[in-house]
């Protein structure tokens, strides 16, 4: 990528009002905490800025990044453009029962806009570190509750330019996959269909669901969440623990000790920390099971 190139879309992205920022540091874009540095990060302000952007983007490499929570990044430099979905398309409507939110909106604030209106089916969703683009996307869930089980439509941009309305029917959803994990789209919102509720209850259930991750989850460390996918008819934390990777360290990256599912950055961990735990672990899994596990964070280097 040119210096020409990057000059270029920041020019456009500010013509369209977008905030930008140059050699910005990826950790702090994470939960990881890992990443190195990046050209150009472009905060996106809505569907019209990345129908200006996209078609001017076909031949430069680009990257859209959320809450940053289901990634892991090498902390060397990046040489991509990356479009910040956060607080400048994070707004939140309600029509009836149905919430209407941005891309960037976070999972716990729509949780929480949706309780304060007595609105039940989002709390599966309260607590995971994600927000409501990267929730579509992926199709994350806890709990026993899938975004598939709440999303009405969806308005996308694709990489020509044209904006697209999809309703849930339409997206393919799937155990943490959506029709968007194959590209050539970018989510600017997402409608929700809840159901009216007892906001008394919705906050119990809300704390429940709090308290459980404090005591399962080690929410105490950098992580990008569950590290694997669950394989079918078993769990990957119990896979790992059976074969004796509760706590095996490389550097500042660990199996967890406290939920074997997840590998934790215990403080300065780097990404080949985190790559050489995650490959020890699918290797030794591998060799004493038949199981082959599957990362669940992207994975850019």
């Amino acid at each position: 990528m040119t210096n020409e190139q990057i000059n270029m879309i920041k020019t456009a992205a500010k013509d369209c009002g977008c905030r930008c920022d140059e050699n910005i540091l990826l950790s702090g874009f994470t939960t990881f905490g890992i990443g190195g540095k990046c050209p150009l990060m472009i905060e996106v302000n809505g569907e019209e800025s990345l129908k200006t952007l996209l078609p001017m983007m076909n031949d430069i490499p680009f990257y859209v990044i959320g809450k940053g929570s289901n990634l892991l990044i090498s902390d060397r430099d990046i040489d991509m453009i990356f479009l910040h979905m956060g607080r400048d398309i994070s707004s939140i409507s309600l029509n009836g029962d149905h919430l209407t939110c941005g891309a960037g909106a976070s999972l716990s604030l729509a949780g929480t806009f949706a309780k304060n209106n007595s609105l039940t089916g989002l709390e599966f969703a309260y607590g995971i570190p994600g927000n409501i683009g990267g929730a579509v996307y992926m199709n994350a869930g806890a709990y026993g509750g899938e975004m598939k089980d709440i999303v009405q439509s969806v308005r996308a941009v694709d990489y020509l330019g044209n904006a697209h309305e999809f309703s849930a029917e339409e997206l393919d959803f799937g155990y943490r996959h959506s029709k968007f994990c194959g590209g050539g789209y970018i989510i600017t919102e997402a409608t929700l269909k809840l159901a009216h509720g007892d906001m008394d209850e919705i906050s119990a259930k809300m704390a429940e669901l709090t308290a459980k991750r404090k005591e399962k989850q080690p929410l105490e460390y950098r992580s990008a969440g569950s590290t694997f996918k669950r394989p079918q008819g078993t769990f990957a934390a119990l896979l790992i623990e059976q074969c004796g990777l509760k706590g095996y360290s490389c550097g500042a990256a660990q199996v967890s000790e406290k939920h074997s599912g997840f590998v934790i950055n215990k403080g300065g961990a780097s990404f080949d920390d985190v790559m050489s735990v995650i490959s020890h672990v699918k290797e030794t899994v591998y060799a004493k099971t038949g199981i082959m596990l599957e990362c669940e964070p992207e994975i850019i280097e």
